[in-house]
């Protein structure tokens, strides 16, 4: 190769990599989507309002994950969330959970809830699916004069801006009419959020909660984007830009299906998911009214409310699912998922060799023994590889608060999320090694303190050197189901 050549090569190169920062490039052929993901809460139980995941290989039959427990749970606003929906990004190098900041559950009223509830939504954020941020709060409808809250928050990337839509239901009065209108707004981030706007609004006093947008290949049926929404009845639109106008193409009352008017299935969550591979959707429905929770109709042409047809062969899995939303998901992401939640770490209790009807046990964070524990599962927990070492040492993952560990602290022992920094994972991290008191039970040694060991002492766990015999059987304990 001359020198010239070689000259021209590299300047080629420089202006490729210039390029590469100035102007934004395509996101790379996404990889072929072998699975299903739904989030979703389950009611208002004590742990109901929370994010639970389930798994589909066809799109209709689920599967709990977690082992029916949930995957994340909300520590900001008011601890509680509602109708999760899951966003990826157009790379598919970060997801987002966005959801309702609303615990029934808590003692609120709907009339409360409705009228002087949050108007923050609850935000995660995750680089792979399995390992997310904390939860933080985004303000989206405290800009809105009289808002009285901010409920059924979805989101949808819009090429034309380059940027994100969310969009959510906000009761206000707007012309002398008390209801339920769609606002939206833009972000970026999922931190901060541009001044909301009205996105949908029924006529006369009918308010509208529920909504959902799908983006459609090839604008099949006529448009390239379509919602449902829960207003009434369910009403399908269709548009070819997100923030344009749409269009009216009907409702699903010749199915006997309604949101309320005109009685039939009573249903309200509209979640739509793309069959793998082909063009053919379905519109899940969660049939509220009677309690049976989702159901799922399908089109291969959303042009028109005459092509959706009902189906019998599905299954929703073991636990209720409520208002959520459907990420179809690569074979590299669902290897993740499964590995991390598909029921293959089992749960376990923690036996107190010497008051053996206790068990290890968390309240109110603070972790202690205890006998006949009410929920069970304050006292379940997953023995996963150690988050400071997985080689032969363990870390104490909490059942009904996942994400949340056994952690010492000054010696004393807590349940607190995991915060990703060293030292809690130092502190989180312990080595199962043969029972100090009884070789055939365990004790469990400090990863970082190696001469000190989890015990009981007045029933509460601390981390302690071992010197006699009575710490020895303080510090055994057996792994039980």
């Amino acid at each position: 190769m001359s020198r010239a050549v070689s000259k021209a090569t590299a300047v080629f190169a420089v202006i490729v990599s210039l390029l590469s920062v100035w102007l934004p490039m395509p996101a790379a052929a996404a990889d072929p989507f072998t699975g299903y993901l739904m989030a979703h809460f389950t009611g208002e139980s004590a742990t109901g309002e929370q994010i639970y995941l389930a798994h589909s290989k066809d799109g209709l039959r689920w599967n709990d994950l977690n082992n029916g427990s949930p995957v994340l749970v909300s520590t900001v606003g008011t601890r509680g969330v509602r109708d999760p929906a899951i966003v990826r990004s157009p790379a598919g190098d970060r997801y987002w959970i966005i959801a309702t900041d609303l615990r029934i559950a808590g003692g609120t009223s709907w009339s409360d809830a409705a009228e002087r509830g949050s108007k923050s939504l609850v935000v995660w954020e995750s680089r792979d699916l399995v390992n997310w941020s904390a939860p933080w709060l985004v303000n989206v409808a405290g800009a809105i004069s009289g808002a009285g809250n901010a409920w059924a928050p979805e989101a949808i990337y819009n090429p034309a801006t380059g940027d994100y839509v969310v969009y959510w239901a906000t009761n206000t009065v707007v012309n002398g009419a008390y209801k339920h209108r769609i606002y939206y707004s833009r972000t970026r981030d999922f931190r901060s959020v541009t001044t909301p706007q009205v996105f949908i609004e029924r006529s006369g006093r009918q308010g509208i909660i529920d909504t959902q947008i799908v983006e459609v290949p090839g604008s099949v049926g006529g448009y390239r984007y379509y919602r449902a929404s829960a207003d009434g009845h369910i009403t399908i639109e269709g548009a070819n830009s997100i923030l344009g106008s749409w269009t009216n193409i009907g409702n699903l009352s010749h199915m006997g299906i309604s949101n309320g008017t005109g009685g039939g299935n009573v249903v309200e969550g509209p979640m739509w998911a793309q069959f793998n591979g082909r063009n053919e959707w379905n519109l899940w429905l969660d049939q509220f009214a009677t309690g049976r929770g989702y159901m799922p109709i399908t089109s291969a042409n959303l042009g028109s409310t005459g092509n959706f047809r009902t189906r019998s062969d599905y299954s929703t899995g073991t636990s209720r699912k409520r208002h959520g939303s459907i990420l179809n998901i690569t074979a590299a992401e669902e290897s993740r998922v499964l590995a991390r939640w598909g029921n293959s770490v089992p749960v376990n209790r923690i036996q107190s060799y010497n008051v053996q009807d206790r068990y290890v046990r968390h309240v109110n964070m603070d972790v202690r023994i205890d006998a006949n524990v009410s929920p069970a599962q304050d006292a379940q927990f997953r023995l996963v590889p150690g988050l400071a070492n997985n080689s032969g040492y363990v870390s104490f993952e909490s059942v009904n608060y996942p994400g949340h560990f056994l952690r010492h602290y000054g010696y004393d022992f807590v349940l607190a999320p995991d915060d990703g920094s060293t030292v809690f994972r130092a502190d989180a991290t312990f080595r199962r090694v043969a029972g100090l008191a009884d070789s055939s039970w365990t004790s469990f040694q400090s990863y970082n303190f190696p001469d000190r060991y989890i015990r009981h002492q007045n029933y509460l766990l601390r981390l302690d050197p071992i010197t006699d015999a009575t710490g020895r059987g303080d510090a055994t304990f057996r792994v039980t189901n």
